[in-house]
């Protein structure tokens, strides 16, 4: 009899994505815990109840200073001992907000806490909201994707989604180890090799800027069309199954 993977959904402070969040991993056959960011600095031990970690997409903090830059300086000043365990052994998955928030916090390209890379407002100057096609990278070692097809839509919504690398190096490293698991079809946002969404070297680590959670019934697109938004969590459940 297999366990039923229990999955932290972090909230609180203007996350705004947690209950859609939490319903794609049940209806993906996991858990779903939504456990507050005030009550996971109170209690950072609680993270060793789970097997998988989400952080979802909002606002965290109004953005101020910075989207995820708030968020990302809590965890690492109140969390860090107990992620550094959790990110070797488990999946975490950022989305959109939590895209921001995990490259701040330096778990993303690589789960080192070193900051290497950003997302900046995107290149129009102003917040997009539209549904995008993306392009998988098969190669790419990231657990969340295995069972995606090539091309698929997703919905993505942000003001700073740009992902920047200042250094050529970090940019040629991603490329060259296949952790930059999805591309834009179409540039959307001015974000470097169109990237969408990138992990770490192991594959566990994921962030993307457009919204899984909003694309897991068909009838949420607004095209005919099937919606792949679940796999990703589907895939994450297996994993750990």
């Amino acid at each position: 009899m297999s366990i039923t993977p229990n999955f932290l959904i972090l909230w609180g402070d203007g996350i705004n994505c947690e209950n859609e969040t939490a319903k794609a991993v049940e209806l993906a056959g996991g858990h779903a815990s939504k456990v507050h960011i005030n009550d996971l600095i109170e209690s950072p031990k609680r993270l060793e109840q789970y097997q998988g970690l989400i952080v979802p997409g909002g606002f965290s903090f109004g953005d101020h200073l910075g989207s995820g830059q708030i968020l990302s300086l809590k965890l690492e000043r109140f969390v860090k001992q107990e992620l550094e365990v959790f990110v070797k052994k488990f999946p975490v998955m950022g989305v959109c907000n939590g895209f921001q928030t995990l490259v701040r916090l330096g778990l993303l390209p690589n789960a080192n806490f070193q900051r290497n890379c950003s997302l900046v407002k995107n290149e129009s100057g102003h917040f997009q909201d539209a549904w995008v096609e993306l392009e998988k990278n098969s190669a790419s070692p990231c657990i969340w994707t295995k069972n995606l097809p090539e091309t698929f839509f997703l919905p993505a919504r942000h003001g700073e989604g740009r992902f920047f690398c200042e250094s050529p190096a970090v940019l040629k490293n991603l490329q060259d180890n296949n952790q930059i698991v999805l591309r834009y079809a179409v540039d959307f946002n001015g974000a470097v090799d169109r990237i969408a969404g990138v992990c770490d070297s192991s594959g566990l680590v994921f962030s993307l800027m457009p919204h899984p959670e909003a694309a897991v019934y068909d009838w949420h697109l607004p095209f005919a069309g099937k919606a792949w938004g679940l796999e990703f969590f589907k895939n994450a459940v297996q994993f750990l199954k």
